[in-house]
């Protein structure tokens, strides 16, 4: 295992207590402009997600409407909204193919907005065990200095069986080994390029989770327009089953 990756997974509570975790529930507000961009202004902003750790599925409630949540999963590739009650009111399967043509200001239906969320929230919890799963790969890289500080890397590659916004990313992570950012490529919003902030680490269960996000757009050459983030998430609460 590289280096640096073992030192993440043990400041954020050992492999051994994330390898025990099945689920992974938060309670959570995503705000930021994109969401009124893609016509769902305010709909994320009192979350319940619930995310699975031996498989790739999330669950959002309500999403919405009071009375239905979200379901993404893979194998196949699926994203559903239904009623509390488990009852499909809609289904699309191959939902990534949903995006083709799509720019950065189109409209989303709840399909496409269930996909985004599911896909991107099961990696964002998921993460660091998510590096050990079969065929990601991970490895150190030069670090990268910013504000003051130097931070390590590990660019990370993910094989097409899990969906994510790109298929190779970069994290980087300060002494303590707590994540500071995340870059990749949002694949389906245009291929924006991203610079995803973390911060406000805290135990819960035993496990560390950051739990203040926020994503702004990079520059080519990796640096961010640090104005106004598209998209804000706050967490309050963890609980590990």
């Amino acid at each position: 295992m590289d280096d640096l990756l073992s030192h993440v997974l043990d400041s954020h509570g050992g492999l051994d207590r994330w390898a025990g975790a099945r689920t992974i529930t938060a309670h959570l507000s995503i705000g930021g402009p994109i969401w009124a961009a893609k016509g769902w202004a305010g709909a994320l902003a009192d979350q319940t997600l619930t995310v699975h750790t031996r498989r790739e599925c999330s669950v959002f409630t309500p999403f919405t409407a009071p009375d239905l949540r979200s379901v993404f999963e893979v194998g196949p590739e699926r994203v559903t909204v239904e009623t509390t009650g488990g009852e499909v009111v809609e289904e699309r399967t191959h939902a990534r193919d949903a995006f083709t043509g799509f720019l950065r200001a189109t409209p989303w239906d709840r399909l496409h907005l269930g996909y985004f969320i599911g896909y991107a929230f099961w990696n964002y919890l998921t993460t660091p065990l998510l590096f050990t799963y079969p065929g990601v790969e991970a490895r150190e890289i030069q670090p990268w200095h910013e504000a003051g500080q130097q931070w390590r890397r590990l660019l990370v590659r993910f094989p097409e069986t899990i969906a994510t916004h790109s298929p190779e990313q970069v994290f980087y992570y300060d002494g303590d080994g707590m994540q500071r950012r995340m870059d990749y490529v949002t694949e389906i919003l245009g291929s924006t390029l991203v610079a995803h902030y973390c911060g406000r680490p805290k135990i819960f269960d035993g496990l560390v989770f950051p739990t203040r996000r926020r994503v702004f757009r990079r520059n080519p050459d990796g640096t961010s327009n640090l104005n106004m983030p598209s998209i804000t998430i706050d967490i309050d609460d963890i609980t590990i089953s």
